[in-house]
């Protein structure tokens, strides 16, 4: 696609994207820590269309926590950008206080990328500045800590600078036509592990193969809770009733089973964004 020639489909959304662009302006070649997801798409699209698809790298972060469609997706995102990726591996796992799993995981794991970033991927490609697709929502949460790891770094936050919410990221996707633009939230396999039991690479391959079978059950949206034996499902209110119907029951246990459960539990709460880290750190606030 060509996102340069966007300006005109933007609608009312034109001022915050030019807001973005003021806002990279003068930042020189750009990397952008990219997931694929619809943040960091808009991101890249609202950087190529600013700065010029020459002077964008998008930056994805590998590891065990990524789940193996996550990575394939963010490539076919870019290729549609039209923006070159750079995979950097990140070794968050062995880090001790990572796999501790306490509420500041996150910043754990953004430092580690971001200081792969500096460390190996700046002076190679040319990098003046990195930024990342925190949003004006995202800026609002408790539950962001990954954000403190941004700020030491000195990584760039345009969307949430230029006042850009997760509707207006959203509605910018679709205007712009990316693949990505109703795409559910994906957070890292090691959001769905309680904090203070540890991150292990078996929990994380065992989250990853049950929501690749949820998936292929026709469930567009779900996070797999490792609770030990215990898989706690959490899906979109809407698809509960299929959920607990015959066949699909059926086929849920025995594909949980086949992943390394015991035992699966329907969470009639459904999904629940920061289920975890939300709870300890409103509790802390209290």
């Amino acid at each position: 696609m060509d996102v340069m020639d966007l300006k005109a489909d933007l609608g009312d959304l034109t001022g915050a994207a030019d807001r973005v662009g003021q806002a990279l302006h003068g930042s020189g070649r750009l990397g952008v820590a990219y997931s694929g997801g619809v943040d960091s798409a808009v991101l890249v699209a609202l950087a190529v269309r600013a700065l010029g698809v020459h002077q964008v790298l998008a930056v994805l972060g590998v590891s065990p926590s990524l789940a193996a469609a996550e990575r394939t997706a963010a490539h076919e995102v870019a290729a549609f950008i039209g923006v070159p990726v750079v995979e950097v591996v990140t070794r968050e796992g062995e880090r001790a206080a990572y796999v501790a799993n306490g509420p500041d995981r996150c910043y754990q794991c953004k430092d580690e990328l971001f200081t792969r970033i500096d460390a190996e991927l700046a002076a190679r490609h040319g990098l003046d500045a990195v930024a990342y697709g925190e949003n004006a929502d995202d800026a609002r949460r408790l539950d962001r800590p990954g954000s403190r790891a941004a700020v030491e770094h000195g990584v760039l936050r345009p969307l949430a600078d230029a006042g850009l919410d997760k509707a207006d990221v959203r509605r910018l996707a679709r205007a712009m036509r990316l693949p990505c633009a109703d795409k559910p939230a994906a957070p890292c396999l090691a959001s769905r592990i309680p904090h203070s039991e540890r991150v292990e690479p078996g929990k994380l391959r065992q989250v990853e193969e049950a929501e690749a079978a949820l998936r292929g059950l026709g469930f567009s949206d779900s996070r797999v809770r490792h609770h030990g034996d215990v898989a706690r499902v959490e899906l979109l209110a809407a698809d509960l009733p299929r959920a607990v119907s015959a066949p699909t029951r059926e086929l849920i246990v025995t594909a949980l089973r086949s992943a390394g459960f015991r035992f699966v539990a329907i969470d009639l709460a459904g999904i629940q964004s920061g289920a975890f880290t939300l709870s300890l750190l409103e509790a802390r606030r209290d």
